[in-house]
């Protein structure tokens, strides 16, 4: 009796030593991870408060490889001492910033009531264009993810040009609505194939129409898969360079662009780029952290799918 009571204390203890070591090795990995992930958004933020020495030293740590200043953010007029006063720089990055914001904004809902209205139709009804069926034209759309943007740049050239929309809020908006779509309409497609068509059939038979039963069943239901996918698309939007610096020249120049002109005959003025960076990057995280919610939601709902 007292060797069996030994060996199930034993057992127990390499039970509990199995788990803890389990344990450790999956939050190590979780922290290294998160580390890898976090360390270049740390280095943008500290490099916006060095000088150009600790830039070149490579120093990391602020006020233990160097002390912090306004040199990035006073080149920007958004340093506690130029911030009251009339700045150039801060007009022009204003400018920018608001065309960021009106461009991707704008381009990221259209892209959602858009590629929600396709999602729906592909989940719920039957389709054939030629030999292609369903999934044939989902896959069509997904497809276009494929090619290469620069493979785009002469054509959208020659259009933009032919129909005055050059260095527009409007060509930027109506062009990154093409290129989120496809992402918005898969990820909506598993949103609406999620939810039982039982319930329109239901409210239908009270007396809803197709229109009826998707404005106000399904779609509060498919809320969490749309922000999610808004808030994606507003990502990418937020940050796409390529087609910002090909179309546009003066007015409807975004941040990605005034972020890769931090350049001149002396080299990159890596402080004001991080400064920059460091502002691109803050609307995003505030998005994230309001949206948190509903980012989880549709994650949530997609996996149990």
């Amino acid at each position: 009796m007292g060797t069996q009571v030994f060996h199930d204390g034993e057992s127990d203890r390499g039970h509990r030593a199995a788990w803890w070591a389990g344990r450790i090795a999956i939050y190590g990995a979780l922290s290294l991870w998160a580390f890898i992930c976090l360390f270049p958004i740390f280095w943008t933020v500290t490099t916006s408060f060095k000088m150009a020495p600790d830039v070149m030293k490579g120093n990391i740590l602020p006020w233990w490889d160097f002390r912090p200043a306004w040199l990035g953010w006073r080149s920007l007029g958004l340093s506690p001492d130029t911030i009251g006063t009339v700045s150039t720089p801060r007009d022009e990055f204003m400018k920018r910033f608001m065309n960021s914001v009106v461009i991707s904004v704008s381009a990221s809902t259209l892209a959602v009531v858009l590629g929600s209205l396709a999602a729906y139709g592909l989940s719920r009804f039957s389709y054939r264009f030629g030999p292609m069926k369903n999934p044939d034209i989902s896959f069509f759309f997904l497809s276009q993810l494929i090619l290469p943007p620069v493979v785009l740049a002469l054509p959208f050239l020659v259009l933009y040009k032919s129909l005055a929309l050059l260095d527009s809020r409007v060509g930027l908006i109506l062009l990154y609505t093409l290129t989120v779509l496809p992402i918005v309409i898969w990820i909506m497609r598993d949103q609406f194939a999620g939810i039982p068509t039982e319930l329109e059939e239901a409210a239908m038979v009270d007396g809803l129409s197709i229109w009826g039963a998707f404005l106000t069943i399904v779609l509060p239901i498919a809320l969490p898969g749309m922000v999610a996918a808004f808030i994606l698309s507003l990502v990418l939007t937020w940050n796409e360079y390529f087609f910002a610096a090909l179309l546009t020249s003066t007015h409807a120049n975004t941040l990605p662009v005034m972020v890769a002109s931090q350049t001149g005959s002396q080299g990159i003025s890596w402080w004001s780029m991080a400064a920059l960076s460091t502002a691109a990057i803050a609307p995003l995280v505030v998005v994230g952290v309001l949206l948190e919610r509903y980012i989880i939601k549709g994650m949530a709902a997609g996996a149990v799918k």
